[in-house]
Order: structure tokens, then C-alpha cells, then sequence
């Protein structure tokens, strides 16, 4: 659906905020890898969000929307999208190629909303289904030791749980994005502690508490404040002033700024048959983000 023509378009401060909220999504991956190298990762998943929540629960009003609904968000993108994601990168996920495996998350909403809304998938977009899971199996077969399998299998997991609280994001109607973010960020921590302490030990959890430099900390506040509530906070305000139409497609610059910032970090490379499969999920994600518009333009295009 095309943006309302009354909102205005993408203006050169829109785009330069649009910029640096990517970027920070990006090197969120690389801060990740960082932070999870040392402590429990489902600790500093919890971490995270305590910090998102408070104190900007005491700032931001209950999000209008039944509970189950909100419990349902907190789980899904706290316990399953980035507690799996932080447990697939201590694993050996590297940041770079998470950053766009998680964007996978753009067909398995398109395939739930199909399969549970009776959503009809569209030609480009299963087109473009075909080339990412083409390459996300490429990249599969040509993983060994640098990337375990059960690392690759947790990131698809954790983008299933980021699609399945899209489907929750619809089923909330026109609640207030950031409400619900900063509220739901209220419910994993107690979670994710539990499966922490029981998975890697309270003594791991213990240690990490009192004895963790201000280096760790700093990561956790940035991926609570900075990724989480800043981030979420000034994406929702430029939907919300130019329309989701124009706004969305720009996260395809996430994996871009997360392959970037991991090749600088950590001089992450691809070998020639992963670059392959990693063009693909790309090329995949484009035409399922711009293929309706280049499928239309043909179509008007088409003499009768």
C-alpha cells in the first residue's frame, strides 16, 4: 500500500535519521558478538531489556492492548528473536551474517500471514523466497567449523519469533509502537534469567553481575537505550510522519551496515560460495520488499 499522499516525503533530514538509526541497528550485531563472548548470552539478552525497560515504563503510557497480546510480544521478540539470536552468536554466528539472515524474517511473515490470516503470497514475493532460501541453503552446505549448523538453525529461529510478533504487531491494531516496545521489554528479563542460570549456571550469572568492567555495561545500556528505545522510539516517529511505505524498505540497510561493521570489527570475509548465497538472501529481500511496485509498473506497462 502506498503512503497517504498527505504525509511528505523522505526529506534530507528523514534519510540522515533513517541513517543513523540503521547504522546502530548494524553495529548492534557487532556489539552483540562482543558482549556475549564473555558472560552467559541469554543473561545479557535480559540484561538489555531491564535496561530498555526502566525507567522508560515510568515514562511511556500502557500500550492500549489486551494483555495476551502483550505478553505475546514480550516472549516472542525477547526469549525467541534475540534470546536466540545472542545464544546462535556466542555459538559462532558471525555478526555480519546474521545481521541478514535475521532479515529473513521478511518471508516467514508473508508465509505465517498466509498460512494463519489466509493472506494471499504474491508472485515477486515468492520469487524472491526462492532466491534467499536458495541462498540461505547455499551458505548452509558450505558451513564447517566456521559456522556450526546448530548457530545457523537458532538465527532462522530467532527471525521465526521476530515474524511471529509482526503478526502480534498487526493483531494490536494502531497501538502506540513505542509503548509497546518499552512495556513488553518488561517481560523477558525474568525468563531469560531463569534459562541462564539453569543452562549455564547461577555461578556464571553471579560472576557476571558483580564482576563485569564498565566496557560490558556500556554495551548493555547501549543495546537497551540506544538500539532498543531510541532506535524503535525515532523509526515509529518517521512511519508515523511519512508512512511505512516509504519508511520500511530502508531497514534493508541493516545487513549492509551489519556486514560493514563486522568486516571492519573482526575482518570478517566470504568465501566466493558464501558471498553467493549472501547476494541471494539480498537479492531475495529487494524483490520482496520493491517487487510489488516493478510488478505493477510492468503490468501498466503491458499494452491490453
Amino acid at each position: 500500500m502506498s503512503a497517504p499522499a498527505t504525509l511528505p516525503p523522505l526529506n534530507a533530514r528523514a534519510l540522515l535519521l533513517a541513517l543513523l538509526i540503521t547504522g546502530i541497528w548494524g553495529v548492534n550485531f557487532i556489539v552483540i558478538k562482543w558482549s556475549v563472548a564473555g558472560a552467559p548470552p541469554l543473561l545479557v539478552a535480559a540484561l538489555r531489556f531491564a535496561v530498555a525497560a526502566l525507567p522508560a515504563v515510568f515514562l511511556a503510557p500502557r500500550p492500549q492492548i489486551p494483555a495476551r497480546l502483550l505478553w505475546g510480544y514480550g516472549l516472542l521478540v525477547g526469549v525467541v528473536q534475540f534470546g536466540l539470536l545472542y545464544l546462535a552468536i556466542q555459538l559462532g554466528m558471525s555478526a555480519g551474517l546474521g545481521s541478514l539472515l535475521m532479515q529473513m524474517q521478511a518471508f516467514f511473515t508473508a508465509i505465517l500471514a498466509a498460512r494463519l490470516l489466509g493472506e494471499r503470497i504474491q508472485p515477486w514475493q515468492a520469487a524472491g523466497m526462492t532466491a534467499a532460501f536458495g541462498g540461505m541453503a547455499l551458505i548452509g552446505a558450505l558451513s564447517g567449523g566456521d559456522l556450526p549448523l546448530v548457530s545457523l538453525g537458532l538465527t532462522l529461529l530467532a527471525a521465526l519469533g521476530w515474524a511471529g510478533s509482526n503478526l502480534v504487531v498487526r493483531a494490536s491494531g494502531g497501538a502506540n509502537m513505542l509503548s509497546l516496545v518499552v512495556w513488553s521489554a518488561l517481560i523477558p528479563p525474568v525468563p531469560l534469567t531463569l534459562l541462564a542460570g539453569l543452562t549455564g549456571g547461577w555461578d556464571a550469572v553471579g560472576h557476571t553481575l558483580t564482576h563485569s568492567g564498565w566496557g560490558f555495561w556500556a554495551a548493555i545500556v547501549f543495546m537497551g537505550l540506544g538500539n532498543t528505545v531510541l532506535g524503535f522510539g525515532l523509526w515509529s516517529v518517521l512511519i508515523q510522519r511519512h508512512g511505512a511505505a516509504r519508511v520500511a524498505p530502508l531497514s534493508l540497510l541493516v545487513p549492509v551496515f551489519g556486514l560493514i561493521a563486522s568486516a571492519l570489527a573482526y575482518h570478517e570475509a566470504f568465501p566466493p560460495g558464501k558471498a553467493v548465497g549472501a547476494l541471494l538472501v539480498f537479492a531475495g529481500l529487494t524483490l520482496h520488499v520493491f517487487g510489488g511496485r516493478w510488478w505493477h509498473r510492468a503490468g501498466q506497462r503491458t499494452p491490453a
